[in-house]
């Protein structure tokens, strides 16, 4: 079973930093790609980041950029997003997928192409 797990939500004033991990298991093949997305009460779900091992590419998403970084720890199957200089905009409930399914993914990937998704973990920034 592939399963995804998603941590480091908490509540944090402006200006704070956040670390978010998602850490994929259950598949063995060597090429994948993990994205967050999240989704404020009331609206839309935002792609906000992603990693591919597949290629090395990433994505951040302009409304985070400068701010949101995102790291990888292929060995752990694993991908963090820092999140500093938080904004109360940036409060939302955030999650990560996993996209398997095609060999040649590249970042950035529409929400549809992930395969598996974690709960989500939440983030509250106040100001």
């Amino acid at each position: 079973e592939v399963q995804l797990q998603a941590s480091g939500g908490g509540s944090v004033q402006a200006g704070g930093s956040l670390r978010l991990s998602c850490t994929a298991s259950g598949f063995s093949r060597g090429y994948y790609a993990i994205g967050w997305f999240r989704q404020a009460p009331g609206k839309g779900r935002e792609g906000v980041s992603c990693f591919s091992n597949k290629d090395g590419s990433t994505y951040v998403a302009d409304s985070v950029k400068g701010r949101f970084t995102i790291s990888s720890d292929n060995a752990k199957n694993t991908v963090y997003l820092q999140m500093d200089n938080l904004k109360p905009e940036d409060t939302a409930d955030y999650y990560c997928g996993v996209e398997i399914s095609g060999y040649g993914s590249s970042c950035p990937l529409p929400a549809i192409k992930y395969d598996y998704w974690g709960q989500g973990t939440q983030v509250t920034v106040s100001s």
